[in-house]
């Protein structure tokens, strides 16, 4: 699933093209993905400037002024920019086409699984029910230690899965929990609550320093993700422990271990993360 790291890439991708631009026409190929695509979709968007483009967790907000257009990549979605003529593939379903230099340019959602999901948003999109649950943003100065030390007050749940929950901290995905536990020194099976100040100021800097270093690599390669001008991330070459289950640690050489919390794969060193 694209994480937050593969979604600001999108919006890093795509908001200095089409800022500015009017949109001169909606193609929808599909009635729904997640839920049903809005309806008079086209009629509410042709002629209306695009005024910014801007990311909450992983949902992408572009901002027309009368409302949001509200994107959800799902499972395995994907948005490029290419020419509005292009022909669509087998997963191509939607497209949002604008004018720009005289050329019609498609911001085209390609979403194999359909998971994805486009909602119109004519309120305060931070109001609306998938948005108004999510937790802090984890680049933010919000997210410090001493927060976090507050909100893990008391749970006996495991750090790792505890890290990935939405609703306490938007966009820490299964890879980058793990890499940034690692980068810590801290065992993803220690209790939440148990984990000392000390430890949590040394969390957090892992945590912004692992998604920002993702972001500057493009991203993780996932199985169907790729960037709105179709090239690849490659953060996965700079793994330290996700994935390499068996493989030496880069640090002491000891093997890498697997495990599973909450269905998901956990991978840490157990003689760097105690």
């Amino acid at each position: 699933m694209p994480e937050l790291p593969e979604v600001e890439v999108t919006r890093r991708g795509i908001a200095p093209v089409l800022t500015g631009h009017r949109v001169s026409g909606v193609i929808a190929r599909t009635a729904a993905l997640r839920y049903p695509l809005p309806e008079n979709l086209n009629r509410t968007l042709q002629g209306h400037r695009l005024a910014a483009v801007h990311r909450r967790g992983k949902y992408l907000l572009l901002d027309f002024g009368h409302g949001h257009l509200m994107i959800h990549l799902g499972m395995s979605g994907s948005l490029r920019l290419v020419a509005a003529n292009l022909a669509a593939e087998k997963h191509d379903h939607f497209d949002l086409v604008f004018t720009i230099g005289g050329k019609a340019v498609a911001l085209r959602l390609r979403d194999p699984r359909r998971f994805g999901a486009i909602l119109w948003l004519p309120g305060d999109p931070l109001a609306h029910r998938l948005l108004a649950v999510l937790g802090v943003e984890p680049l933010t100065e919000e997210f410090s230690a001493a927060w976090l030390k507050q909100e893990l007050s008391g749970l006996t749940a495991a750090i790792k899965p505890t890290l990935m929950d939405s609703h306490r901290v938007v966009g820490i995905g299964n890879i980058y929990a793990s890499e940034s536990l690692f980068r810590a020194g801290i065992d993803p099976r220690a209790a939440a609550g148990r984990i000392s100040l000390q430890r949590l100021q040394r969390l957090v800097p892992a945590i912004k320093a692992t998604l920002a270093a993702a972001i500057d690599a493009g991203g993780s390669s996932l199985r169907d993700f790729i960037h709105s001008d179709g090239s690849s991330g490659y953060f996965q070459q700079q793994y330290f422990v996700y994935g390499r289950s068996g493989e030496p640690c880069h640090v002491c050489d000891r093997p890498i271990r697997e495990l599973r919390q909450g269905q998901r794969a956990t991978f840490f060193c157990a003689g760097c993360q105690r």
